[in-house]
């Protein structure tokens, strides 16, 4: 698909020949077979600990978004995989450097060619997405997702660092957990009731 066609596509609201540039999912997990993986969410909390190492240590490292990492010593500095439900500018994804990106975002207004162009690009479903709405009973966090997608790959192991559930607010924006339109408490749950169920995925304390 040519730039023109993309950006055709997403104004006139077709998804197929969007989603036609994505790597299938079962593709996807596949590539994670056998791999220990950190998916470092963005609480403020992790900032104030010395992970960095240990992030960087896993076979593969996932992070979000704008991917805030203000010292190495508490977040690492690899970025092997970027999910995304907000645009990057140029700046961030040079920083960031990213091999992969993962578009989780229902919005695909929001979805620019960079992105959608790059090697290995992953488009997640919109089917995906309302299911987790509806288990939640509200809009999911990109992080959300990302554990739910992620639980369903052959990996060895899943680390989640940065995740407190708005606790101590988040390093991407000052709003409060009553001021977005997530369930933190009910994600939460989830997760609390994913690491139950499987001994894989884990939850770092920052």
């Amino acid at each position: 698909m040519s730039r023109a066609g993309f950006y055709l596509a997403r104004l006139m609201r077709r998804e197929a020949p969007i989603a036609a540039l994505s790597v299938p999912q079962a593709a996807l997990l596949n590539d994670l077979a056998g791999r220990r993986v950190a998916l470092v969410g963005n609480a403020r909390a992790l900032s104030e600990s010395q992970l960095g190492a240990e992030i960087d240590g896993h076979d593969l490292v996932i992070r979000i978004n704008r991917a805030p990492m203000p010292a190495a010593a508490s977040h690492g500095a690899r970025t092997d995989w970027l999910a995304l439900a907000t645009r990057l500018g140029g700046a961030d994804r040079a920083r960031i450097g990213a091999a992969r990106y993962l578009w989780m975002s229902h919005k695909r207004k929001r979805l620019d060619w960079a992105t959608a162009s790059s090697p290995g690009f992953y488009l997640h479903p919109l089917a995906d997405y309302a299911a987790l709405k509806a288990r939640l009973g509200a809009q999911p966090t990109t992080g959300a997702m990302l554990i739910d997608l992620l639980a369903r790959a052959p990996l060895a192991g899943l680390r989640l660092y940065g995740f407190d559930f708005m606790a101590s607010l988040s390093l991407s924006g000052g709003r409060r957990a009553e001021q977005t339109p997530h369930d933190f408490a009910a994600e939460a749950a989830m997760v609390a009731d994913l690491m139950a169920r499987d001994s894989r995925i884990t939850l770092a304390k920052s």
